[in-house]
């Protein structure tokens, strides 16, 4: 470690820190310190820091806005990533819209919306980066990322930078091949189509209403924790169970939006597992589904 700290330095790849707490940089506001905490300069240090990794064989995570990702109380052991405005653009081409892994996925469909372009409706209320959205095909209101991308650009762990085309990345609900190739998300490029100002905004205005009288959004959490069984929805099935505003230490089932657990004041990473593994139990006794969580775990409780 000694040598690639001294490697990273030399190479002047960008701000690097110390045992960084990753609590601030999710919005379940959970999470222990991380070895060493990268803010790369620009793409071609990002590349940089993948090179040395993957030459000292070291362990690695990416963290863009830090939505549907829970941190393990004891942190990570390893080098996380952070992606920065360096990759934080938008442009449009036409119907084409070319956009930065770091850019707000809310901020891409207000954007899209004026410029009158209908596809991206959806994403007006999922919280997260981009990159994170084309990696683990977000989606919502019938609609997810698949319907929309043309390609996105990847970065390997080896630093070599290739396209990747919709159909390549084997899309399927909230999951992608990124989930088994090692990479990181660096451009996307959507296809959207020409549509009404009006109804678009119309759309968005209703799913933003709905949002807010359904869910916590005041609230620290991380989105739907669990993926949604096949012709079922997982709050239901919470709800149904009886589970709304069911407490492990500061982790709640929130009683607004049953598949969200929200952060009521310290909670720890352990206890949104054990309410995890809480609501699961339950949800198979009671109804024979196992729930499956869309959430990303990482590091050591």
């Amino acid at each position: 470690m000694l040598q690639f700290i001294h490697d990273l330095e030399t190479a002047q790849v960008g701000e690097i820190r110390y045992n960084e707490p990753l609590a601030p940089y999710t919005t379940w506001k959970i999470g222990g310190p991380a070895d060493l905490f990268i803010v790369p300069a620009t793409k071609e240090k990002l590349a940089v820091c993948l090179k040395l990794l993957n030459q000292y064989s070291l362990p690695w995570l990416v963290i863009g806005r830090g939505s549907n990702l829970l941190v393990g109380d004891q942190g990570f052991r390893g080098v996380v990533l952070k992606i920065n405005e360096t990759l934080e653009f938008i442009r449009f081409e036409g119907t084409l819209v070319y956009a930065g892994a770091a850019c707000s996925f809310v901020k891409l469909s207000r954007l899209a919306a004026k410029e009158g372009l209908t596809g991206l409706e959806f994403a007006g209320g999922i919280p997260g980066s981009v990159g994170g959205a084309v990696y683990m095909n977000a989606g919502a209101h019938g609609s997810d990322i698949s319907h929309i991308l043309k390609q996105a650009e990847v970065m390997l762990q080896t630093g070599e930078l290739i396209i990747m085309q919709k159909e390549e990345l084997q899309y399927a609900y909230r999951h992608s091949l990124l989930h088994h190739v090692p990479g990181i998300v660096t451009e996307a490029v959507f296809e959207l189509m020409e549509g009404d100002r009006k109804e678009i905004a119309g759309a968005m205005a209703a799913y933003r209403d709905r949002r807010v009288r359904t869910q916590p959004l005041q609230m620290a959490c991380a989105g739907s924790v669990f993926r949604n069984p096949d012709h079922d929805h997982a709050a239901r099935l919470i709800e149904a169970a009886g589970l709304k505003g069911l407490r492990v230490g500061g982790a709640e089932v929130s009683e607004k939006h049953a598949n969200f657990i929200v952060n009521i004041g310290q909670a720890t990473a352990q206890d949104v597992l054990t309410l995890i593994d809480l609501i699961q139990t339950t949800i198979k006794q009671k109804f024979g589904i196992q729930l499956i969580p869309e959430v990303l775990v990482v590091g050591a409780c």
